[in-house]
């Protein structure tokens, strides 16, 4: 339920005030309520907020500071920090839908384990918001932020899947899983190999959900769902092992993008592919130097069992380019090597088209969900090159992690096919307003603006 409401009767005024903007905003305030603002240390710096109270000590008016150029998080805040009652925005139609957005991200919050003890402060809806919008970003971003937040306990491949089954449902979407031994019969080989050494409960699957018209462009995203990895026999340390929930992050923010696109009716036939798997240990598991042949017919050489996400997304990438999509989009937790370069709330986008990135990039700043592009590097093909088969899936150097492993997966689709792939965190490391500690679908918003601008009606 997000933090909103229709009825504006009794709402509080909400007032953002830029900081060029207070003079006159004081002057418009009657003499009490202006003296309560200064007094208060009221500046409109932006997220500084006064509540301005009437004679009887009731709440008259809140003022919050705020970036006219950056209105998404201006707002955001406020769900969980002012009274629980009902207020109304009073600001220019142009920024209503940020604005609006901004609210709805910061009404927030994982129960599942956990219940909230308060209610939100809650928004009349600004008549000038594209509340369709509003709602099927935020219900996608919440989604995605559900399933990474959930342990990987109560969220194997098979929960994932049967998260995808029920959105399929929902939108009136197709659904398909490829189950535990029927993926080497079906020929996706890597997903079977990294996801074998777990319980048959856990047992690796594909999920293939397909909805809209079939003769309409086809865009195809690709998830990484790795539910959780230990690292495999090359066993992670337990520190780096403390966050790998969420290594399903990609998969999570591709159902929550494939939410807003169903529920938006954009005129697509979308493709969803998630190799769910879980990288455990046992007597099973794939073993270093083992030598697997993919779906496309390439040998890969496990340099690293760590190394897995490249491995289960090969196998789906190689499905997804054969039917030659209009876009193809891969979104994973890959590598550390991102976050060494961009750190935790940039994703590094690769892309085989410059037209894709430049309107990918162009997408992320206008949506406050920026991405930073990296090179493609053709001259750093031969880094992971093996002398017994065609690929290895790392590289004994130290240098270029992310460039490396985007290199790999290009390796399984077409020159002629528009593909990006992102290396996202998928997780906010400390709580600010309208983005809690914990999972995160980065640049969610940035693909639905690039795939609406690119193919909406």
């Amino acid at each position: 339920m997000l933090p909103f409401i229709s009825d504006a009767a009794g709402a509080v005024p909400v007032t953002p005030v830029a900081a060029g903007e207070l003079p006159a905003c004081l002057g418009g305030l009657d003499a009490p309520a202006r003296r309560w603002t200064e007094t208060t240390g009221f500046t409109a710096e932006p997220g500084q907020v006064a509540l301005l109270p009437d004679a009887e000590g009731g709440l008259t008016r809140v003022l919050v500071g705020w970036r006219p150029a950056e209105p998404l998080w201006a707002l955001a805040s406020l769900p969980d920090t002012l009274p629980e009652r009902g207020y109304a925005l009073d600001v220019a139609p142009d920024a209503a839908t940020a604005l609006a957005l901004g609210w709805a991200l910061g009404g927030y919050r994982f129960t599942r384990y956990k219940a909230r003890k308060k209610g939100w402060a809650k928004l009349v809806w600004p008549g000038a918001a594209d509340r369709g919008l509003v709602e099927r970003l935020a219900e996608g971003i919440f989604l995605a932020r559900d399933l990474i937040n959930t342990p990987a306990e109560d969220m194997g491949p098979a929960e994932l899947a049967a998260a995808a089954e029920t959105l399929a449902g929902r939108h009136g979407a197709d659904c398909r899983l490829i189950v535990g031994a029927a993926l080497l019969e079906q020929n996706y080989p890597t997903i079977h190999m990294v996801g074998r050494a777990s319980t048959a409960a856990r047992a690796p699957r594909l999920v293939d959900l397909t909805w809209g018209d079939p003769g309409a462009p086809k865009v195809t995203l690709v998830g990484k769902g790795v539910c959780f990895d230990t690292g495999g026999l090359d066993l992670k340390p337990g520190g780096g092992m403390r966050l790998m929930k969420k290594d399903m992050g990609g998969a999570a923010t591709m159902l929550g993008l494939a939410h807003a696109i169903m529920a938006a009716g954009l005129p697509v036939r979308l493709r969803v592919l998630i190799p769910a798997v879980e990288n455990s240990v046992s007597a099973d598991a794939m073993r270093p130097l083992d030598i697997v042949k993919t779906r496309k017919g390439l040998t890969v050489e496990i340099g690293n069992t760590d190394a897995e996400g490249r491995l289960i997304l090969c196998d789906a990438l190689a499905e997804a380019d054969g039917e030659n999509p209009a876009l193809l989009l891969d979104f994973a937790t890959l590598t550390g090597a991102a976050r060494v370069a961009l750190g935790p709330d940039l994703p590094a986008l690769f892309a085989n088209d410059d037209s894709l990135a430049a309107d990918f990039l162009r997408a992320g700043t206008g949506q406050a969900d920026p991405l930073w592009r990296l090179p493609l590097w053709a001259g750093y093909r031969d880094m992971y090159k093996s002398p017994i088969a065609d690929l290895n899936n790392v590289s004994e150097s130290g240098f270029a992690g992310a460039i490396q492993a985007a290199l790999y997966l290009q390796e399984f689709v077409s020159p002629g096919t528009r593909w990006a792939h992102v290396d996202t965190f998928a997780w906010n490391q400390k709580s600010r307003p309208g983005r809690p500690e914990g999972g995160e679908a980065l640049a969610l918003r940035a693909a639905y603006a690039l795939i609406a601008e690119r193919f909406g009606q």
